[in-house]
């Protein structure tokens, strides 16, 4: 027989899923937008560019789960991203992978890490979480550093692309573009499926009053563990990719910065809204392709777009938009 707390819950459970089944309209426009404007990119901007963009924004989109959802932050997200980098790369150049099988098998290691990481990190709270996933990425980092198979401070060069189901070349860029928009698409769209299940309901009420949570019988460390991997899952999945599309996998890919790299993202496009991400994912790699000329003082002027951010668009690019649109973005 249920408890008090569990009958109110197993009704709005059953709504919640009724009403995440539908996408609202303004969303399918907009994602619709968005895969045709993906689409069209190559033919004005250099593919390679795009897909950095693409790996990055889903990158954000990943920790935006943990962060904007979940309510956790996490200062040790280059972990799993690098550490599927490697194991892809890896893969694709040791074992002779094909690269679908590579980045499977970079995903796999990332969530297997987040699980391991995060049944530990999740027993913290606030600041004490967060230095917590920061130790486990230096970690990473470290050990990334000193394994004979990740090549040291070389890194692993000479990825090779290979052939997707043995069958179609990835050696030409436009060719792989769209493998690595598919991916993306895929990434995307399933965040946004577990952003509007009953889980991510779950989710929101845990971030916004953990206590009354509990008091209700939800499970709190579950959840947490479990959008803890998935976020890990996710970030492996862009981190894999990525090191696919460059044949690439370094010590930049571990690095603490990348961490910070992904929460700038989240932040200057709006935490906590499904289109954010994206948009402060392509601001930074913008920034970073087309400010490059200027050498170190890209930093700084990502510094500066960060303050002026926080003083006037406080919940972000997206966010402020969404809140004059009076729609959620």
């Amino acid at each position: 027989m249920a408890t008090m707390a569990e009958q109110p819950d197993t009704g709005r459970a059953v709504g919640v899923g009724a009403a995440a089944a539908a996408m609202p309209q303004h969303h399918m426009v907009l994602f619709a937008l968005l895969a045709v404007g993906l689409v069209a990119a190559p033919l004005v901007l250099y593919p390679v560019f795009v897909m950095k963009v693409l790996c990055f924004a889903l990158f954000a989109c990943a920790f935006n789960l943990l962060l904007g959802y979940g309510g956790l932050l996490s200062f040790g997200h280059a972990a799993y991203f690098g550490s599927a980098s490697y194991i892809s790369a890896h893969a694709a150049k040791v074992w002779g992978l094909t690269p679908e099988l590579a980045i499977l098998a970079g995903t796999g290691a990332a969530a297997l890490l987040g699980l391991v990481f995060g049944s530990l990190s999740i027993r913290r709270s606030g600041i004490y979480f967060a230095m917590v996933t920061l130790a486990f990425a230096q970690m990473i980092y470290f050990f990334s550093l000193q394994a004979e198979f990740t090549g040291g401070e070389d890194g692993i060069q000479a990825v090779p692309r290979g052939k997707l189901f043995g069958v179609i070349g990835l050696g030409d860029d436009l060719t792989l573009y769209y493998v690595v928009l598919a991916i993306f698409l895929f990434g995307v769209l399933s965040i946004y499926r577990i952003i509007h299940s009953p889980f991510g309901q779950v989710l929101k009420a845990i971030r916004e009053n953990e206590p009354r949570a509990v008091s209700l019988g939800y499970r709190v460390y579950q959840y947490k563990l479990m959008v803890f991997v998935l976020s890990a899952t996710f970030a492996g999945l862009a981190g894999a990719t990525k090191a696919i599309v460059f044949r690439l996998a370094s010590l930049t890919d571990v690095h603490w910065t990348m961490s910070g790299e992904v929460v700038l993202m989240t932040l200057l496009g709006g935490m906590g809204t499904v289109f954010g991400p994206m948009v402060g994912g392509a601001l930074v790699v913008s920034m970073q392709n087309y400010l490059a000329e200027i050498g170190a003082w890209v930093q700084v002027v990502q510094g500066v777009t960060f303050v002026i951010c926080v003083m006037l668009f406080r919940e972000g690019i997206v966010g402020v938009l969404s809140r004059w649109l009076r729609k959620p973005l």
